[in-house]
């Protein structure tokens, strides 16, 4: 489709991603993409400099965000549950303990040519945690 000023014609606009979402302590989110252009959407797009990134290692699974105050760095228990929910929304859901690869959002890059879903990412941690969704803040 073409943009084009007649009035009758579509307007464009910017694509949000669909995500899972979830709240956690400290006013801290996460969301999680739901299919690999939402993925691309939410470590590309929507992502912060400074909000952390997660995926399970060598699985397909959604792309994850921890979201929060920008001038605070999530405790580690934070990036645990965060890790957990990359886990869950991942074909490790069944498994026991689940390597996750963490990084800043600024250390994910898509390359040239690569299908929706594939990034690299540089500066990684790697957490082992049992997939699973934290209990929301009370």
């Amino acid at each position: 489709m073409k943009k084009t000023s007649d009035p009758s014609a579509p307007v464009f606009s910017p694509v949000s991603p669909k995500v899972y979402e979830y709240f956690l302590a400290e006013d801290w989110v996460v969301l999680a993409g739901r299919t690999d252009l939402d993925n691309d959407l939410l470590s590309l797009k929507t992502a912060g400099p400074n909000d952390w990134w997660f995926h399970v290692r060598g699985m397909p699974g959604s792309h994850v965000l921890l979201i929060g105050n920008q001038s605070e760095e999530p405790s580690n228990e934070l990036l645990r549950q965060a890790a957990a929910i990359a886990a869950y929304h991942s074909k490790a859901r069944d498994g026991g303990i689940v390597s996750v690869s963490a990084t800043r959002a600024r250390y994910v890059s898509k390359p040239r040519g690569a299908k929706p879903g594939t990034v690299t990412i540089r500066k990684e941690i790697v957490l082992k945690v049992r997939p699973g969704i934290p209990k929301p803040p009370s």
